[in-house]
């Protein structure tokens, strides 16, 4: 798997969908929680998610990825980054924003006020990750991935406690920020 990513990290395409495709049924299950995790009201597709995501990362330049955990968190990163805008594009639709619907496959529903709480979420992560980048991985892989803290502790090569020290301290990073 090693040799994958790193073959994939020097910009060899077709190693980038071999891992992709190994990683498939893991990166489904992630979208499904992501869009579990989301809003309830939010009707756009595990499938439409995933493959989104895929598009988004394939066309990225310079994307590193030098472990199967730092993947994992890049990818939960974009599929969260879209769930965002799709809430959003639905909102600005609402709103009169747009003249026309342009509805990726699966078109989302409307998202009420869990899209708001969504985007501060987003926001306050994103927030997180310029002051501890290792803390916004812990919460990606956790949260958004729904990796055990068994899971994230081998992935990242720690204790099972560091990673759920790491969680808590986040966690309360996390609602100071949400709170401003």
């Amino acid at each position: 798997m090693s040799s994958l990513i790193a073959s994939a990290e020097e910009g060899d395409r077709s190693a980038a969908d071999t891992l992709f495709a190994t990683l498939y049924a893991e990166l489904h299950r992630m979208a499904s929680r992501q869009l579990a995790r989301s809003s309830g009201d939010l009707t756009l597709g595990t499938t439409t998610l995933l493959h989104e995501a895929y598009l988004n990362m394939s066309r990225r330049e310079g994307a590193s990825f030098p472990d199967r955990a730092r993947f994992m968190g890049y990818a939960a990163r974009v599929m969260r980054g879209l769930v965002i805008d799709h809430v959003r594009n639905r909102k600005a639709q609402k709103r009169g924003g747009q003249v026309e619907k342009e509805p990726l496959a699966g078109d989302i529903a409307a998202a009420g006020e869990d899209g708001d709480q969504l985007a501060r979420i987003g926001a306050a992560l994103d927030e997180l990750a310029v002051v501890d980048a290792g803390l916004a991985q812990v919460v990606d892989l956790k949260f958004f991935c729904g990796f055990s803290f068994v899971e994230i502790s081998a992935m990242q090569g720690v204790s099972e406690r560091t990673v759920q020290r790491q969680w808590e301290k986040a966690r309360i990073v996390l609602h100071g920020l949400i709170r401003d």
